[in-house]
């Protein structure tokens, strides 16, 4: 008894000490995707969602919150994040041209036009043939997540 006590203890202590992303919607230009933020129906692509990064009031979508998408001056460790279909990280999802890993970095590995590794690289990440690319108009494109 005294055994599966201690391993009870344990599995809770794993699980409550992880901390959670808080998932923010579908990174593609498909607005037919049911959590597509360019939706404007949906949750994640409604102006008036708390959760949408297009919500200019909201904490993600206004100029002025650190975690916003649209900071200029947005940290890499504070921003939301971008994830292909395989879970591989894509780059932070802000407007900062000065955060490494940024997608608004020109010389970055996830913004230059150039890295294959980058959504602004039509024939790399951002190839619009690829199953998962954001610029598929029939893919499921990037999950956004907070918090990681």
């Amino acid at each position: 008894m005294k055994k599966h006590l201690i391993i009870f203890i344990v599995i809770i202590c794993l699980f409550s000490g992880t901390a959670t992303a808080r998932y923010l919607g579908q990174f593609t230009v498909n607005p037919y995707h049911i959590n597509s933020i360019n939706n404007p129906y949906g949750q994640y692509g409604s102006i008036y969602s708390p959760n949408s990064i297009k919500n200019p009031y909201g904490e993600f979508g206004n100029q002025f919150d650190d975690t916003s998408v649209l900071d200029p001056y947005g940290d890499s460790s504070n921003s939301p994040k971008l994830y292909d279909s395989a879970g591989n990280f894509r780059g932070n999802l802000n407007s900062n041209p000065y955060d490494p890993d940024s997608i608004a970095n020109p010389y970055g590995r996830y913004g230059s036009e150039y890295s294959i590794d980058s959504i602004n690289n039509p024939y790399g990440a951002g190839n619009p043939y690829l199953y998962d690319s954001p610029f598929n108009p029939y893919g499921d494109g990037w999950e956004i997540r907070y918090g990681e």
